[in-house]
């Protein structure tokens, strides 16, 4: 499966935003989707994610309660809305998928053989 990331941007702190994420070349409803993220100077870290066949969330607690993973089965996207945005939501956003992802393993990056090219949020104080 093919990602193709969007919606990065600059947002003043206390903003919000929206990333999609579009999946081609699989069956879309087959795969668990996540985000991840990187700051400068720091490693990837998960954001949050949402299985398949029933869609069941997980979120890093920093994001926790403003941040909401969504997925379309239709339209083939994934869709992450970023609400009170704070000046450390900083980063690349990164995402991910597979098929055989297992509620253990949804916030670990190596639970995931296909990733995005990545999209910048900015978030200024």
């Amino acid at each position: 499966v093919q990602l193709q990331a969007s919606g990065g941007g600059l947002a003043q702190a206390g903003g919000s935003l929206g990333l999609s994420c579009a999946a081609s070349g699989g069956t879309f409803r087959d795969y668990s989707f996540a985000w991840f993220r990187q700051a400068p100077g720091k490693e990837r870290e998960f954001v949050a994610a949402i299985k398949r066949y029933g869609g069941a969330t997980s979120y890093a607690d920093s994001v926790k309660g403003r941040f909401t993973i969504s997925r379309d089965n239709a339209k083939s996207t994934v869709s992450l809305q970023m609400n009170s945005l704070r000046p450390e939501d900083t980063a690349v956003y990164y995402c991910a998928a597979d098929r055989g992802v297992i509620t253990s393993s949804m916030s670990m990056s190596g639970a995931y053989d296909y990733w995005g090219q990545g999209t910048q949020v900015t978030v200024s104080s």
